[in-house]
């Protein structure tokens, strides 16, 4: 049975009932922290991604942040954010932003689901899973800027091709 009929045949169908069942499947560590929203951990080659993922009903969309850790010397910001600009322009969806006060590189993304519209279980777990992938493929590039004399073009190559990782 795929994960979109387990859920279709429950009577639960809010986005992050799906979320928390998808979590339960992979094994994730997760908190319900609200009706909704649900936080979880998610391993990956690098390191372990801290994942959110919040529904608004209100302009019904599901927004996920992926986050991790990173505090690069002051010296480097300009450089760091000037990497951020390159590696957003590689990207097709959602983006990336950097919590100066919180030392946290964040990837964010939305899903519109107007019109009452549902994510699929699959859906989302390729969101997720896109998330980590997005993460783990950038991550050695904002470390070579943060902690190296490497320019963003030279720490983006090690972006060119994609990571593979597991989430």
């Amino acid at each position: 049975m795929s994960l979109s009929e387990e859920i279709l045949h429950s009577s639960e169908i809010h986005p992050i009932d799906i979320v928390e069942t998808l979590a339960e499947h992979h094994s994730w560590e997760f908190d319900r922290v609200a009706d909704d929203q649900i936080a979880m951990a998610v391993e990956g080659q690098w390191r372990t991604y801290s994942i959110t993922l919040a529904w608004s009903a209100r302009d019904e969309t599901l927004r996920l942040i992926c986050t991790f850790e990173l505090e690069p010397p002051e010296d480097r910001l300009g450089v760091l954010y000037e990497t951020l600009n390159h590696a957003n322009d590689m990207v097709w969806s959602g983006g990336f932003s950097y919590w100066h006060e919180q030392h946290l590189m964040v990837w964010r993304y939305g899903l519109l689901l107007s019109g009452g519209q549902l994510a699929a279980p699959e859906q989302i777990d390729r969101m997720i899973g896109a998330a980590v992938m997005t993460a783990e493929r950038f991550y050695p590039a904002f470390q070579l800027v943060s902690w190296s004399d490497r320019t963003p073009q030279e720490a983006l190559q090690v972006a060119i091709a994609e990571a593979y990782g597991r989430a």
